[in-house]
């Protein structure tokens, strides 16, 4: 009977639109969005008639499954709705069981990664994987030190010609006074977070155990948050 009442529907339609060529619209809808909208009932007829076939003198069985089916409908829905803040939530999730020293990049609420987050070492200080001409050097974030400074061992890595760097610039490092190269890096990218054009200083050799990721490259972000033992650095 649902077959006959879908196919009826689709030939009253037919009939309608032929009718109807030269206005354009049925009832104020266009041509083309009614043929969509008749089609549509036409098909839920014909899969309602289905369902309603296997399910006779099993009402309740069919109300059950109903329900089953609509609370899926709405659980789909919500998540959906709630996807920014689920994003956050799974974030915060991910960071409490990763270890320490790793980062991870962080969900805005508009879907889009805005932001990493960084878990503190077991050294104590926030350790970050950065990505500089395809290279991954280990930094510590240091908001102490004026600028980025590279080992020479790292600038070496990077391909940098240390042979004709001029060593004029004088530092403060941990084994006392001494002297860097100034030059420029194209971009550092942090996880998802990239500065381009960043000011560095490359540090003689022997004199810096460990990169540092200083204010030419944080004062750039729109902003970084120490919580914890967490740092979250925004681009």
């Amino acid at each position: 009977m649902a077959a006959w009442l879908a196919i009826f529907a689709l030939i009253v339609a037919a009939i309608a639109l032929v009718v109807s060529n030269d206005v354009g619209s049925i009832a104020g809808i266009p041509n083309e969005s009614f043929a969509q909208l008749v089609a549509a009932v036409a098909i839920l007829i014909f899969l309602g008639g289905a369902v309603a076939s296997s399910y006779r003198g099993r009402t309740l069985q069919a109300v059950k499954h109903l329900a089953s089916w609509a609370a899926m409908l709405f659980f789909l829905v919500g998540v959906y709705a709630y996807r920014g803040e689920l994003a956050l939530v799974a974030d915060r999730v991910m960071g409490e069981l990763a270890p320490h020293g790793s980062q991870i990049n962080v969900t805005g609420s508009t879907g889009a990664a805005h932001a990493v987050r960084i878990k503190r070492g077991w050294s104590g200080h926030f350790v970050a994987t950065a990505e500089i001409k395809e290279k991954r050097i280990e930094m510590i974030v240091d908001t102490g030190a004026s600028t980025v400074v590279l080992r020479h061992e790292d600038a070496k890595r990077l391909g940098i010609d240390t042979k004709k760097l001029r060593y004029t610039v004088p530092v403060q490092t941990a084994n006392g006074s001494s002297y860097a190269a100034r030059v420029e890096l194209d971009t550092i990218m942090i996880g998802n977070v990239g500065i381009k054009r960043v000011e560095a200083l490359i540090a003689k050799p022997g004199s810096l155990h460990q990169s540092l990721l200083g204010m030419t490259f944080l004062s750039r972000l729109r902003s970084y948050e120490f919580a914890g033992d967490y740092l979250e650095l925004r681009g």
